[in-house]
C-alpha cells in the first residue's frame, strides 16, 4: 500500500532520478542486455553518457531511444549539480530539511563549508530550471511510440559532494534506503528495472514543466528578508546581516524541535510573505502548468492504447504496474482526467476557485492571481484579504468532481497526483 501523501510526492519527485517506491521490492526477473546508456549512468559518467548519445543522435537523428536515454542522462546529470551545492555550503541536517526533496538526502557533513549568500541561493535554482528546460528540448521530438528505454534506476550513481569520485554510499539505491529506512538489498536493485516507453517520455516533459513552474514561482519572489533570518537553519555559513544567528548556540536550547529554535519556527511562519521580484517569471509558472497538464493527457492517450506489460511505471488498468502493491483502476484514471478539465478551466481563468470565507458568491480567477500578481502573503490568503483583488462573479469549479476524486483515490489524491502528473 502506498503511504503518506507527503511520502508519495517526496518519490514522485525523487522519482527523476529514482523512480522506485515501495513497502518492499518487486521480484526478480530475468536478465536482458542492458541500455546503451546504462554503464555511463552506473558509472556516474554523465558527461561521457551525454557525448555518446549526442554523436548516436547526430549518425541517427531519428533514435529516439537514443534521445530518450540522452534526456535521462541530462535530467540526472541537472540533479546532481543541483544536490552539490548543497554539500559545498553545508547543508544542515534537521527537522526542517529532512521533510523537503532534495533537501533531504543524505549528503555528509561538509569540515569546511563555503559562505553562501541569497543570490547563490537563486542562482542554483536557475541552474536546475536551466538544466529542465535542456531536458524538455530533447524530449520533445521524440515521436516513436514503440521506443523502449529499461533501466535499473537504483545502479545510476551521484557525486553528491562533487569531490570527484563515486563513492559506495552515492547508488540511488543505498540513497534511497536511508532516506526512507527501508531494507534493500544491492541484489534486490540490480534486479528492480523499469522499462520506460513513449508515454514516460511525455510524462517526463510534464514533470518538468510542473518543477519548472515550482521554480519559477519562486524565483518570482524576492526572498531576501527570508533568507536573511532563516538561512542559518538550512546552511552553516550564510552571509546575512544577523551573524549572532549564524553563530548560534552551541546546543540546542530546551525550547527547540528538530534541532529549530522554537523562535526560529515562529519566525518561519511570520516571514512567509514574499514579494514580487520579476512578475513575468509567473507567467511562465501559469505557461508550465498548462503545458503539464495537456502533456498529462497525451501521456495516458498512449497509456491507454498499449498493449504489452512491460515493467509498467504508469500501468494502465490492464497491465501490471512495478509500485507494489499499488493497482491504478479505470475510476481513477477517469478521475485525473476530469480533474485536469478542471485545473485547465480554473488555470484559464474559465472557472472559479470558490472562496473560503463567509457566504461570497464570488470566486477567486486564478489565473489573474497569476498575471497580475501581488506580494503573496501565505497567512493572509489562508485569512482570505489576500485573494481579494481576484475575487468576481463567474462559474464555480465543479466541487462534484472534487468530491469525487477523494471517493475514487480513497483520501490520496494528492499522492497519486504527484505521481500521475
Amino acid at each position: 500500500m502506498l503511504k503518506t501523501p507527503v511520502r508519495i510526492f517526496l518519490c514522485a519527485v525523487f522519482c527523476l532520478v529514482l523512480l522506485v517506491w515501495g513497502v518492499g521490492v518487486p521480484h526478480v526477473r530475468s536478465v536482458e542486455t542492458p541500455s546503451a546508456i546504462e554503464p555511463f549512468l552506473m558509472a556516474g559518467k554523465f558527461a561521457d553518457g551525454e557525448a555518446a548519445m549526442l554523436a548516436r543522435l547526430k549518425e541517427k537523428p531519428e533514435d529516439d531511444q537514443a534521445r530518450f536515454s540522452l534526456g535521462v542522462t541530462q535530467l540526472v546529470s541537472g540533479v546532481e549539480r543541483l544536490t552539490q551545492p548543497l554539500y559545498r555550503y553545508g547543508l544542515r541536517h534537521n527537522s526542517l530539511t529532512s521533510i523537503l526533496p532534495f533537501l533531504r538526502l543524505p549528503i555528509p557533513e561538509n569540515p569546511n563549508p563555503q559562505v553562501i549568500r541569497y543570490d547563490d541561493t537563486r542562482q542554483i535554482l536557475q541552474t536546475f530550471l536551466d538544466d529542465l528546460a535542456t531536458v524538455r528540448t530533447t524530449l520533445a521530438p521524440i515521436k516513436d511510440a514503440r521506443v523502449k528505454l529499461p533501466l535499473r534506476l537504483g545502479l545510476i550513481r551521484l557525486d553528491l559532494n562533487g569531490n570527484g569520485k563515486i563513492e559506495p554510499t552515492e547508488s540511488l539505491w543505498r540513497i534511497f534506503a536511508a532516506i526512507n529506512r527501508l531494507p534493500i538489498t544491492e541484489q534486490q536493485a540490480k534486479s528492480f528495472t523499469i522499462a520506460f516507453d513513449a508515454a514516460d517520455a511525455i510524462w517526463l516533459q510534464g514533470y518538468t514543466n510542473l518543477l519548472g513552474a515550482i521554480g519559477e514561482f519562486a524565483l518570482a519572489h524576492d526572498g531576501q528578508e527570508f533568507f536573511n533570518a532563516l538561512a542559518h537553519v538550512v546552511f552553516t555559513k550564510p552571509e546575512t546581516p544577523y551573524k549572532f544567528l549564524v553563530d548560534g548556540r552551541p546546543e540546542p536550547s530546551q525550547f527547540s524541535f528538530g534541532g529549530i529554535d522554537f523562535v526560529d519556527i515562529v519566525t518561519f511562519v511570520h516571514l512567509l510573505r514574499f514579494p514580487i521580484a520579476e512578475p513575468q517569471r509567473m507567467a511562465r509558472a501559469l505557461q508550465h502548468l498548462q503545458t503539464t497538464t495537456s502533456l498529462s493527457r497525451q501521456s495516458w492517450k498512449l497509456i491507454a492504447a498499449e498493449t504489452d506489460n512491460d515493467r509498467e511505471w504508469l500501468p494502465s488498468p490492464k497491465q501490471t504496474g512495478v509500485l507494489p502493491g499499488v493497482r491504478v483502476t479505470q475510476a481513477m484514471i477517469d478521475g485525473w482526467l476530469a480533474f485536469l478539465d478542471e485545473a485547465d478551466g480554473l488555470l484559464s481563468g474559465k472557472t472559479l476557485l470558490p472562496f473560503w470565507r463567509s457566504r461570497e458568491v464570488r470566486g477567486v480567477n486564478l489565473r489573474k492571481a497569476f498575471l497580475e500578481p501581488r506580494t503573496t502573503d501565505v497567512v493572509l490568503w489562508l485569512q482570505g484579504t489576500a485573494a481579494a483583488p481576484y475575487l468576481e462573479v463567474g462559474k464555480l469549479t465543479n466541487q462534484q468532481v472534487w468530491a469525487q476524486l477523494d471517493r475514487v483515490f480513497r483520501g490520496q489524491f494528492f499522492g497519486f497526483a504527484a505521481w500521475f502528473n
